[in-house]
């Protein structure tokens, strides 16, 4: 029979950490945590397995699942000495939820879970404080209203904060127990009047109600994007972690608070936190009340006149130091946790390990490895390939002049410049206008995620270094400056005011992350330094990792950038992108709207040493690095003027009438250019293209290794190959123009000649095509295109319907289709080396940069991958950890 409910307390526990995919993280954490001998409030956890039964059979429970939980509450009140719903003995608990992997304040969270008019006084008594319970109280049905309810929960603060303004109150905890009588009566009335039937008032039927509203929040708008964003499979579904409450909201000696084992944001071995007294979890992070430092240093450090938790409850502070440590070196990593503090004694509520920045899980890294808590190649394996992206961007230029007109919490670090929008619908229809953005916000909630990530950055205007606005930013490597008091956002109007001056929609300010500062107006930046810390995970990465890293890159400025973030060549120079400039497309067109090869020829010619120059540059840049350059891809069509005004323009420049460009438009026109006149059959077609690109490339290789000394060994890559015939006869016009060059210049000129399997066709027959070709570049885009008969420029707007109903759990231009596409890539591979043994095999897609597909690439033996020059680093350290899991 399988058991749905495993519980924890006491010491004792039936899960341990490795039972994350059935507990999820919190789940298993908790169990760990219980084993180890922590104060941790008894509870138990459904599994995820009930999750998902609950969608497989129409949100219902399994049959035996209440039996299990009323006995694990059974099991709770012998280790408390409560009974749940037992006025006399009454045990309150909590509601979270918990998947396996970290989704923070994506789903939903019950507190204060068996409070009712009765058990309300009994709570009174049982604490001796009133307000206490009045406070407890009202905040379930706040909580309870939303999130099982579905009432907006602005409903309940638009009724508090009227109540507070009459009573000429600023802080929730100025009000009295009878106070919140008033307060809890008029929630109540709401509720009746906006449901038609009274808050629930039975315990059952409420924690009934919350398990079935968390395992529902799993499909709730906030974590499917969250999901998606992630990459987090909708099948993992989430656990529900019941526990007995614990109050930090039991006066002076009680508090809350949530922290870090090293700071999350530079990585620094310090305890990094914030706490509140006499307050509940979601005070903390929901930025209603400024929160205090856990620490003296922290506290000194950030200028605030708020005692710390070290000064304030300085016996509950060691214990929660020596936990911490030992959490962390018992995880080897560094830990998020929750604690509340009730009374005096701390509690433990979670461990997880913590999200943190690009920048410190560097450094987090490196000092773990010399501290000993981990290896070399475990350090290695700790950074998320994709996240170094965060420290690829530019930062603010330090001579730039600042008009600071806020300054708020240092959130998430970087920095960016953009207009301001006040809404996430806005941010994300601006992105899709390609503008850039700077969301900004009262305070951001999991409802803004799908605006957090179109935004350049985010700024609010409350909310701490632990608010939703830091967390998820700090997660997405977006800049985040979080509680800048002084900005007053009025989204009615449309405005942010601060200092007497006020901006609107669509103006732009600049938001930098790394010291909170809010800046009118553009800013100049910097491109980062790639040192330090960086310099060494990727000094460990190049020794562990087998797969070279080229990048693709055809323009000088592109090719250095690549170089400095350690590409070893160029695995794609896409030659076509070399002739849309100035007199090289009016030199192209005039090759094609000539009548014969002689005049082709002549336009040719004008295009020779241009192209020469071109590759002699790229050639000088990478210093004897592999350079593969790509002959003319493109139809030509795409080279010519589309309409009318531009024809016209066109004509007049090339001096030529603007009938005969329409007409020899027209003649070039295709219904499915992807699929036409294109990549090799241009050179079979017009073999005098492929010449003139052959001669330059030969005439900048003896240019560049007499100018460099460095012999130049140039890849020749003809695209589109679908027939060895086709490889055949291209290759014969590049080896007879290779030795032309070689006698006129008295050089040797060592080279490659191969093909970019991108037909399912290629691959099929790759141990016949191996016979010509001496090397494969695997362009995956167009091989994805020709496999699933889809245009990556259309496929966008049903790719992501197929994501939304599990048709596809990627999109296939993103990561690559292992199944399908990497099926042709491993054929193509073993089809390869049978023929030609030390056949050299690559990527060039933009697969290429996608850490999935690198792991695939190493697992099939590719030679190289190359992808863009920012994801140059991606790729270097994902290489890396293919190479150590392929062991």
């Amino acid at each position: 029979m399988t058991k749905w409910v495993y519980t924890f307390g006491d010491g004792a526990a039936e899960g341990r950490a490795g039972d994350r995919n059935l507990l999820g993280g919190k789940g298993a954490n908790l169990a760990e945590m219980c084993s180890l001998g922590l104060p941790v409030p008894p509870g138990f956890t459904i599994t995820t397995e009930a999750c998902n039964w609950f969608y497989a059979n129409g949100r219902t429970y399994p049959p035996s699942l209440e039996a299990d939980v009323l006995a694990a509450l059974d099991h709770i009140g012998a280790l408390t000495g409560r009974r749940f719903g037992d006025p006399e003995k009454l045990l309150l608990v909590s509601v979270r939820s918990g998947a396996r992997a970290s989704m923070p304040g994506m789903m939903d969270t019950v507190l204060n879970l068996g409070l009712n008019d009765e058990t309300v006084e009994a709570l009174a008594t049982d604490s001796g404080d009133a307000r206490f319970a009045y406070d407890s109280y009202r905040r379930f049905i706040q909580m309870y209203s939303n999130v099982v309810l579905d009432l907006d929960h602005e409903v309940f603060e638009e009724i508090l904060e009227e109540e507070k303004a009459r009573l000429g109150y600023e802080l929730d905890t100025e009000l009295s127990a009878i106070e919140w009588q008033g307060v809890i009566a008029h929630y109540k009335a709401t509720i009746e009047e906006e449901l038609g039937s009274p808050f629930p008032q039975d315990p059952r039927e409420q924690l009934c109600g919350a398990i079935g509203a968390v395992f529902s929040s799993w499909m709730n708008h906030r974590a499917i994007t969250y999901r998606r964003l992630h990459d987090i499979p909708e099948s993992w579904g989430t656990a529900v972690n019941v526990q007995a409450m614990v109050f930090g909201n039991m006066g002076e000696t009680s508090a809350t608070g949530v922290a870090f084992t090293r700071n999350p944001s530079t990585g620094e071995k310090m305890l990094y936190g914030e706490f509140l007294v006499n307050a509940q979890g979601e005070d903390v992070v929901a930025g209603i009340r400024t929160p205090q430092s856990i620490t003296e240093k922290a506290r000194i450090d950030s200028g605030s006149d708020k005692p710390s938790l070290q000064k304030v409850m300085p016996q509950a502070f060691a214990s929660f130091v020596e936990i911490s440590d030992r959490l962390e070196k018992h995880y080897r990593d560094m830990q998020d946790l929750e604690f509340t503090i009730e009374r005096g004694k701390l509690w433990m509520l979670q461990t997880r390990s913590g999200k943190r920045t690009a920048k410190a899980a560097l450094r987090m890294a490196v000092d773990m490895a010399a501290e000993g808590l981990i290896g070399r190649e475990e350090a290695v394996a700790r950074i998320d390939p994709a996240s170094l992206d965060q420290l690829l961007h530019p930062t603010i230029d330090p001579k730039a002049e600042r008009n600071v007109i806020a300054v708020g919490l240092p959130a998430s670090p970087g920095a960016a410049t953009g207009e301001i929008v006040f809404s996430s619908h806005d941010a994300e229809e601006a992105k899709a206008l390609g503008k850039k953005v700077i969301l900004v916000r009262v305070e951001t909630s999991p409802e803004d995620i799908h605006g957090m990530h179109a935004a350049e950055g985010i700024l609010t205007t409350r909310g701490g270094m632990t608010s939703h606005a830091a967390v998820v930013a700090r997660g997405m490597g977006k800049p985040c400056v979080s509680g800048a008091g002084s900005l007053r956002v009025d989204y009615r109007a449309g405005t942010l005011m601060v200092m007497g001056e006020t901006f609107r929609k669509g103006d732009i300010i600049t938001i930098d992350g790394s010291n909170g500062q809010v800046l009118k107006g553009p800013v100049a930046m910097l491109q980062p330094e790639l040192s330090g810390d960086f310099a060494k995970i990727m000094e460990w990465a190049d020794a562990t990792r087998r797969m070279k890293v080229r990048t693709n890159a055809e323009t000088p400025a592109d090719a250095r950038m690549a170089r400095s973030f350690g590409a070893e060549g160029i695995g794609l120079c896409r030659t076509e992108h070399m002739f849309f400039e100035g007199d090289r497309i009016i030199a192209m067109r005039e090759m094609i709207l000539a009548n014969t090869e002689k005049d082709r020829r002549t336009a040719l010619a004008k295009l020779l040493p241009m192209q020469r120059s071109d590759f002699l540059e790229l050639f000088e840049i990478m210093a004897g690095l592999p350079v593969t350059i790509r002959l003319l891809d493109p139809p030509l069509h795409e080279f010519l003027p589309k309409t009318e005004e531009e024809i016209a323009e066109v004509a007049s420049v090339m001096n030529v009438s603007a009938e005969k460009l329409r007409q020899r438009t027209e003649a070039l026109h295709e219904f499915n250019p992807m699929l036409g006149h294109r990549g090799c059959r241009l050179a079979v077609s017009y073999p005098e293209i492929a010449e003139m690109q052959a001669r330059a490339i030969f005439e900048a290789a003896v240019e560049a290794g007499r100018k460099t000394g460095n012999p130049v060994v140039p890849e020749i890559m003809v695209p589109l190959v679908g027939l060895k015939k086709e490889l055949d006869f291209v290759k014969a016009r590049i080896d007879t123009v290779a030795r032309s060059v070689m006698e006129e210049t008295g050089a040797t000129v060592e080279y490659l000649t191969g093909t970019m399997i991108e037909l399912p066709r290629a691959a099929i027959r790759a141990h016949v095509i191996a016979e010509a070709a001496e090397f494969f570049s695997f362009g995956t885009n167009d091989l994805t295109q020709t496999t699933f008969g889809i245009s990556r420029d259309d496929a966008a707007s049903f790719l992501d319907i197929y994501r939304q109903k599990g048709i596809i759990e990627q999109d296939p231009f993103v990561s690559l289709d292992i199944d399908g596409v990497g099926e042709l890539v491993r054929i193509a591979a073993e089809k390869g080396r049978a023929t030609r043994p030390d056949i050299k095999l690559g990527i060039c897609g933009e697969h290429g940069g996608d850490p999935a597909s690198i792991h695939f690439c190493e697992e099939v033996g590719l030679d190289y991958v190359s992808c863009s020059p920012y994801r140059v680093p991606i790729a270097r350290l994902a290489a890396a950890q293919a190479a150590v899991k392929k062991g």
